[in-house]
C-alpha cells in the first residue's frame, strides 16, 4: 500500500538525518517507524513465560535497521584495542 504524507520542511530533515545515522533509506525508516507504531500490544511481561519472553526479545532485536551481517575481526576486538596509549 501507498500513502502520500505531508510533512513540514523540519520534520522531514529529522527523519532523514535519524534514517542516514543508521544506515538506512528514509523510506524504509519510516516505514519500519509506522509498522512499530502499528504492532499489536503486547501482553506485560510479568504474564509472559520464559519462551513468550525470549520469542518478543528476538522480534525485537531482529527489528533493528542495522545488523552486522558479517562478525568483526579479531584485530577489531583485541585487549589492547580498547586502552588508549595516553
Amino acid at each position: 500500500m501507498t500513502i502520500k504524507v505531508d510533512l513540514k520542511p523540519e520534520v522531514q530533515a529529522g527523519l532523514a538525518a535519524q534514517a542516514k545515522a543508521r544506515g538506512v533509506p528514509l523510506d524504509k525508516y519510516v516505514q519500519s517507524l509506522l509498522e512499530q507504531m502499528a504492532a499489536p500490544v503486547q501482553p506485560l511481561e510479568i504474564a509472559m513465560t520464559a519462551e513468550q519472553r525470549a520469542v518478543a526479545f528476538r522480534r525485537w532485536a531482529e527489528g533493528f535497521p542495522y545488523r552486522r551481517t558479517s562478525p568483526l575481526p579479531d584485530d577489531a576486538i583485541r585487549r589492547d584495542r580498547f586502552y588508549s596509549a595516553e
